[in-house]
């Protein structure tokens, strides 16, 4: 592995696809669509970038730079918080080689910050390969390997708890859809709305504060711009009871990989008929049935909560890192 690889950047389309294509298990959040995604929203710029060695691998680094700051102040990230995960995606695999000539790269490259949260299936070269003056923060997932197919996921790796659940949900009043074009993105949201209120009386925060830092954070056309760029990798699942939504999960598809990303619920319907159960099943049961690996379940942090639910599907958890490069002490 060359110690300087030739970098291009913004990363050229044609070559990042390519490389997708020889990536079975890279996700929907390191396609160009994903990037296109953030730019949209105007407070990202494309900051991706391609890297090729002398010995004929080429690895692409999916990145976003915050819009309207000068060069000193430059702030990078693959991918910023709430938009999943990053890192590199390589042709051939990933070493710690590769990763080594990345971040040493990034060392040189003068951003102030440049924050790299990797797939979390590829930790381990991640940890065998950066440099010790890069700082990592501890991070924790959950993964369900879908091998064997949803028969098999179902029998083996649901917990009897969980496999209770989902057959409560199906013998109640619930209906489930699924759309990949976009309609269900108000129905979604006007969940994730009611999620926000109770997170605010949870923390005993002012209503006013939540609701205010939800649309500054998460605005609804943030939603619609996923569900126009990704076409029909974006599934948006909603349970129903009558006429009144009481759960929904959006979930993204890419290669072999399935990612939940976003999910919402109705507390009065939901603590009566388990929807989020019933959701998940569907989902996973569909990306089996097209094929996929993996059901990523997205980051669980330390919630112990949180953590249970994920393992009641099966989902492993995986311990990771994000890795900081930075020209000022930030994380400490």
């Amino acid at each position: 592995m060359a110690a300087s690889p030739r970098c291009t950047s913004p990363a050229p389309r044609d070559a990042w696809a390519e490389l997708l294509r020889e990536n079975a298990d890279a996700l929907a959040f390191q396609t160009p669509e994903w990037t296109d995604c953030l730019c949209a929203t105007g407070r990202y710029r494309d900051a991706s970038r391609l890297y090729e060695t002398r010995d004929g691998h080429r690895l692409v680094v999916p990145m976003v730079r915050r819009a309207g700051l000068a060069w000193p102040l430059r702030l990078e990230a693959s991918l910023p918080y709430g938009w999943g995960f990053g890192g590199i995606v390589g042709s051939g695999g990933l070493g710690a080689s590769h990763v080594s000539a990345v971040l040493g790269d990034l060392l040189r490259y003068g951003a102030m910050r440049v924050s790299l949260r990797p797939n979390p299936l590829v930790a381990q070269a991640w940890a065998d390969g950066a440099p010790a003056r890069i700082r990592r923060v501890p991070r924790n997932a959950h993964i369900l390997d879908l091998e064997g197919g949803f028969d098999h996921v179902w029998q083996r790796r649901f917990s009897t708890g969980a496999r209770r659940a989902a057959r409560k949900a199906e013998r109640s009043e619930l209906t489930v859809t699924c759309d990949t074009s976009g309609a269900l993105v108000p129905v979604f949201y006007s969940l994730y709305l009611r999620s926000v209120d109770r997170w605010a009386r949870n923390r005993r925060e002012p209503l006013w504060l939540a609701r205010r830092r939800a649309a500054l954070r998460e605005p609804e056309e943030k939603f619609r711009r996923v569900a126009d760029h990704l076409g029909e990798a974006c599934q948006i699942w909603v349970a129903w009871l009558g006429y009144r939504p009481a759960a929904a999960v959006v979930v993204l598809r890419h290669g072999r990989s399935a990612s939940y990303w976003r999910g919402a619920m109705d507390t009065e319907i939901a603590a009566r008929s388990q929807p989020n159960y019933l959701l998940h099943s569907r989902a996973i049961e569909e990306a089996c049935r097209a094929g996929c690996r993996y059901y990523h379940m997205g980051e669980t942090g330390a919630s112990e909560s949180l953590a249970q639910f994920k393992s009641r599907f099966g989902a492993r958890p995986y311990d990771y890192a994000e890795y900081r490069v930075e020209r000022l002490p930030w994380v400490r």
